[in-house]
C-alpha cells in the first residue's frame, strides 16, 4: 500500500491546508507527515480545482523565486 493512501482523511485535509498556506514550507510537511513534496503536489493536483491548483502552484514558484527557502 502506497504511504500517501495510507493516511487518514483528516491528515490529507491537513497536508492542504499546510500546503495552501504561505508560511509553512513541503519540507516541514514531510518531516511531519513523510511524504515527499512531489506527493504533496499530486495530492494538491488530484483534490483541488484545477484552476486553483494551477494558482497555488504559481504562487509557490513566485515566492520560490523571490526566497531561497520556500516551499
Amino acid at each position: 500500500m502506497n504511504k500517501i493512501t495510507a493516511l487518514p482523511p483528516e491528515h490529507m485535509s491537513g497536508i492542504i491546508q499546510m500546503a495552501l498556506s504561505d508560511h509553512i514550507s513541503l519540507h516541514d510537511i514531510q518531516a511531519e507527515y513523510g511524504i515527499s513534496d512531489k506527493q504533496v503536489k499530486t495530492q494538491m493536483r488530484d483534490r483541488l480545482k484545477s484552476g486553483s491548483y494551477k494558482a497555488w502552484r504559481k504562487r509557490v514558484r513566485d515566492f520560490g523565486d523571490r526566497r531561497e527557502h520556500y516551499k
